[in-house]
């Protein structure tokens, strides 16, 4: 399991981003270990983002998003960022 990111671990943007990728991958079908594989990162990292608690790189949020079909823009909307 990846460290978290202490600093802003359960940060409120965070948590948002997460609930919002969580919210996309299972409304696409996508479970959680195949959207890791597709972002080319760990499952339990991946894990870590939907729950908050991992504060992810752009490029991996750009991953994330293109794995998913939507764009980043899209992807901050849903999380009202």
């Amino acid at each position: 399991m990846p460290a978290p990111s202490p600093k802003f671990a359960r940060d409120p943007a965070l948590m948002a981003l997460g609930d919002a990728i969580r919210l996309l991958r299972k409304a696409r079908g996508i479970s959680q270990e195949e959207l890791a594989h597709r972002s080319h990162v760990d499952r339990s990292y991946m894990s870590a983002v939907e729950r908050g608690v991992q504060n992810p790189g752009i490029m991996i949020v750009v991953a994330i998003a293109r794995a998913i079909g939507v764009s980043v823009a899209q992807l901050a909307a849903e999380a009202g960022l």
